[in-house]
């Protein structure tokens, strides 16, 4: 909702240098601090690939992150950029940073520009922005869209055209990458992307349309010893049908933002397709309502997901010496499933910081959602409370 604003932002607080006969470099920067908790100790509401999450008691890492940007400019078509990111993240349950963004700029004309290097894929209405709270009216990005690709960036390059046909900006964006995510669990994906974009502004109206195509590869042990195990109980054809190397795979999604007379309206759609059921189909989607009174915003978010594909395998037995097995290939073969009522204010109380509570109530249905590190009896609804202050320089 605020990208663009944001972006101006941190052009207008960058720090710039130029040595002589060099290039010119410009450094910005952006962060939250945030505290998060919940009304339940047996199960932690967390991030993406986050190892703890938040419970009873109120903790720092789980929306909180520091980046950097810095750009050197050596000519009206050439440039360099590389992005930072500090939070937690992985396998420890400490703080770690990560190089997001590092590539090479050629401004061919006024509309058109090529990047290569690592770059931010366009998956999502928000992803250029998504580390970037300040960048948004709610405090983080909905769980339940923002975690169907979870991917930051990949190696490889982008074709850029932007063009204004009258009152109407068009902006449209070709990527092609590789990208290896390593979960906080067991799990690394290789995964090789070709995405597009296609997305349209008209006053305080932005429409935004997205399609992605993969070759994905899941690795872990135990999916080697799942797949086996299927094999030895002669259950071949399951095994095939679980593979977990070089599968197809599908994202497609849709977005709106409006900002119009101080009424605030966000909402995106995003439906995912992957030939292996070891990476269910679902679709996901989210709508935003606030109202700017002044400095201050106060909003309310809806998300909900749900699995297109079978949450069970029906070629295997539900009783019997198999069932333990037929047990483990359907806990693997469903996805998370969840959805999420949440309110919150946002407050600018200065130029370039903002001020953000929100409390969140997540339902998770058949299971335990993306909540993490579940203990027994754990059910929810489950309520989650945060605030933080998000920066830019």
């Amino acid at each position: 909702m605020l990208h663009i604003s944001t972006l101006a932002v941190l052009g207008a607080c960058a720090c710039c240098a130029r040595a002589q006969d060099g290039p010119q470099v410009t450094i910005s920067g952006f962060g939250t601090a945030a505290l998060t908790r919940t009304d339940t100790d047996r199960g932690e509401f967390s991030r993406i690939n986050q190892a703890a999450g938040a419970a009873r008691d109120a903790r720092t890492g789980v929306d909180s992150n520091f980046g950097i940007q810095a750009t050197a400019r050596f000519s009206d078509a050439w440039s360099l950029t590389a992005q930072g990111l500090a939070r937690k993240s992985g396998e420890r349950d400490q703080f770690g940073a990560d190089l997001n963004w590092a590539f090479a700029k050629y401004q061919v004309n006024d509309d058109v520009a090529v990047r290569v290097g690592r770059i931010g894929m366009p998956i999502y209405m928000l992803s250029d922005s998504v580390n970037i709270g300040y960048a948004s009216t709610m405090l983080r990005p909905p769980t339940e869209m923002y975690r169907q690709v979870p991917l930051d960036y990949a190696s490889g390059g982008d074709l850029l055209y932007q063009h204004s046909f009258g009152d109407t900006t068009a902006t449209a964006q070709f990527a092609y990458g590789s990208a290896r995510n390593k979960t906080s669990g067991p799990t690394t994906a290789n995964a090789h992307i070709m995405a597009a974009q296609l997305q349209l502004e008209n006053g305080p109206f932005t429409y935004r349309a997205g399609y992605s195509r993969a070759r994905i590869s899941l690795h872990s042990a135990g999916i080697t010893t799942m797949l086996a195990a299927l094999r030895q109980a002669g259950f071949g054809p399951v095994a095939d049908q679980l593979n977990p190397v070089d599968n197809r795979g599908s994202f497609a999604s849709v977005g709106f933002t409006m900002d119009y007379r101080n009424v605030l309206a966000q909402a995106e759609y995003g439906k995912r397709k992957v030939d292996s059921a070891l990476a269910p189909d679902s679709s996901a989607w989210y709508v935003m309502l606030g109202y700017r009174w002044g400095k201050w915003v106060p909003f309310y978010v809806h998300g909900d997901m749900k699995q297109d594909s079978p949450r069970t395998v029906a070629a295997l037995p539900a009783s019997g010496p198999l069932a333990p097995l037929s047990a483990v290939v359907d806990a693997a073969v469903k996805s998370p499933l969840q959805s999420t009522d949440a309110a919150g204010l946002r407050w600018d109380f200065n130029k370039s910081a903002a001020l953000k509570v929100q409390v969140d109530r997540v339902r998770p249905r058949d299971g335990v959602g993306y909540f993490i590190n579940t203990k027994p009896g754990f059910s929810g609804p489950v309520t989650v409370y945060a605030a933080a202050v998000d920066f830019v320089f």
